[in-house]
């Protein structure tokens, strides 16, 4: 067994053969006889997963292709062949948003009508990425042409570039899987003008009109989704997913419901839900069908919040499907902000054994603002795709609740910033699922926040424990999963409180896992770890650091308790804890 693909052959082809032979469950069946084996089956070979987008080789040509000249095919065979290097096992690479994004024969193309430097097209998209200004539209065009060119390069070249990426894999021998974007709303703002739109979304009678609720921040827009109650939708996306499903050469499909997690009217009756479940079933068919031909497993699964309850009020029920054995992975996750506190403990007692559970590791850490002094340069949002420790505390947190392995999404939007310093170090993916290699390694531990009314996702999302006001003799609980730590390798803990510069701070003793109250602290404007070239936190706040054992760390779930000791009220912005060397 020289290649992981031999390892599959022998290994989850066995495993799975009768799955491909018989027939497909429907309502009322059980389970597979042995649903955790077929699950050990997919995590054989899929452990360390990573999901890039529909423009993940063409936002940095500078470093995917660096001689320049027209984008060629060896940019995406760079990108696989990196992957393969730092120990990624299975490559999903995103095929749309609204429209396909490649040459499809089934639906509308995101550049279908485009000729080369033809500015006006993208016009009606401006608005869209945030750009009103005339002197800003005018620089988004500009910037669109040249973005939107590179993939003309690969048209005009004969190049598909979604086949290659499979290609690619083949030949880097990692696992290829395709995930489809199922309400994507990138042109919600100009739903009839934007490139960006099918022309389906287009019209007002397939939207949702009853997916906000009052009091819901953010814009509304953001919420008119296309209504899969209507069979003109559902033959959209099935048409689509029959194309990369039987036209490409992929082993796996993910149905990315977090762009967005739009489906069906909330408060779906049953016979709505039953509907979606029937249609979810046909789509296994189709990766079954694919299986026996490829006579090999072809994996299917969801990119999903974690509140299954709210999925299922839209149509989709998650613990059905899975207990079934319909759904063989789920990726649950924050939206596009890293889920620290996620219970993936809960969510397996509810899906049952059968699918795989992957911990997602965001690129955005919290919406802390956070300071580099050299560039003299802010950021609203951390991108920890640079920082070693956040990604070692972050994986370990889900691993330590039981995750199946890892699946980096946005990992290289850090590239995108162009900040000096601060870039996607793909070293860090190696070994990211192994729990037992992530022991005793430095770790930077923090808590999602409230964020921005344009990220935040109510209420498909936990409530943040983050930000809180203590009023005086107030305290307030909050819980973080986290591995425990050798107590043989020089480490300590150190709890960080972060307030507002201008709330007055008296007495703030913290308690961990019922400890006693640790009312000694230092106070620092230092970030615990820098990410990149930020190191400290921003003007506005303070940050007092609380050192514990670390013996006092347990596996799985550990309390932090913060005790407002004056007379006034105090704003915790966030907490975050480190694992780090003594001294």
């Amino acid at each position: 067994m020289s290649t992981r693909r031999d390892f599959l052959r022998t290994t989850a082809l066995g495993a799975t053969a009768l799955a491909l032979t018989s027939r497909l469950p429907g309502a009322g069946d059980s389970a597979p006889p042995d649903p955790a084996a077929a699950r050990r089956a997919l995590t054989a070979g899929h452990r360390n997963l990573f999901n890039g987008d529909t423009c993940v080789y063409f936002y940095n040509p500078e470093r995917w292709q660096p001689e320049g000249g027209p984008f060629t095919a060896r940019a995406i065979h760079r990108y696989v062949a990196n992957l393969r290097q730092c120990g990624i096992d299975t490559f999903i690479i995103n095929a749309n948003a609204s429209k396909a994004w490649y040459p499809s024969k089934a639906i509308p193309s995101i550049l279908d009508g485009y000729r080369r430097g033809d500015r006006e097209f993208f016009r009606g998209h401006a608005v869209c990425g945030g750009f009103t200004k005339p002197d800003e539209v005018e620089t988004y065009m500009d910037g669109a042409v040249v973005f939107f060119n590179r993939y003309l390069d690969l048209l005009e070249a004969g190049v598909d570039w979604l086949a290659e990426t499979a290609r690619a894999c083949r030949a880097e021998d990692v696992a290829p899987w395709v995930s489809i974007r199922m309400n994507d709303l990138h042109g919600h703002r100009n739903f009839t003008g934007s490139f960006f739109n099918h022309p389906l979304l287009k019209r007002p009678e397939m939207r949702l009109h009853h997916s906000t609720y009052p009091g819901m921040a953010g814009d509304p827009t953001y919420r008119e989704g296309l209504n899969y109650e209507l069979p003109e939708v559902r033959d959209l996306m099935f048409a689509q997913i029959r194309e990369v499903v039987e036209d490409y050469d992929f082993d796996g499909l993910e149905l990315d419901w977090w762009r967005q997690p739009l489906c069906c009217e909330p408060n779906a009756s049953e016979a709505t839900v039953a509907m979606m479940t029937d249609w979810f079933r046909g789509i296994r068919a189709l990766t079954q069908r694919r299986a026996a031909r490829n006579g090999r497993p072809y994996y299917f699964g969801l990119r999903l919040p974690g509140r299954l309850e709210s999925l299922r009020s839209i149509g989709i029920d998650v613990v059905t499907l899975c207990r079934e054995g319909t759904v063989d992975f789920l990726c649950p996750s924050g939206f596009w902000r890293t889920a620290w506190d996620l219970p993936h403990d809960d969510l397996r007692r509810q899906v049952g054994e059968h699918p795989a559970i992957y911990g997602v590791i965001e690129d955005g850490a919290n919406a802390i603002p956070t300071l580099a002094p050299a560039l003299k340069a802010t950021r609203d949002i951390r991108l920890i795709s640079s920082s070693r420790e956040m990604l070692h505390a972050n994986a370990a947190g889900k691993l330590v609740l039981g995750a199946d392995g890892i699946e980096w999404f946005n990992f290289y939007c850090t590239d995108q910033a162009r900040i000096p310093g601060l870039v996607s170090d793909y070293s860090l993916l190696r070994d990211i699922h192994r729990l037992d290699l992530l022991r005793g390694q430095p770790k930077h531990y923090a808590f999602a926040d409230r964020g921005f009314t344009g990220l935040a996702q109510p209420p498909f999302e936990a409530p943040p424990q983050v930000p809180v006001i203590l009023e005086h003799n107030w305290r307030q609980s909050f819980r973080l999963p986290m591995c425990a730590e050798p107590a043989d390798r020089g480490l300590k803990l150190v709890v960080q409180v972060v307030v507002k510069k201008t709330d007055p701070v008296g007495e703030l003793p913290v308690v961990f896992n019922a400890c006693w109250p640790q009312a000694k602290r230092t106070a620092t404007d230092r970030l615990l770890y820098p990410s990149g070239p930020f190191t400290h936190h921003a003007p506005d706040h303070v940050a007092y650091n609380y050192e514990l054992p670390v013996t006092l760390i347990r596996d799985g779930w550990n309390e932090i308790v913060v005790e407002n000791g004056h007379a006034q009220p105090v704003t915790i912005v966030c907490l975050e804890l480190a694992v780090m060397p003594v001294g």
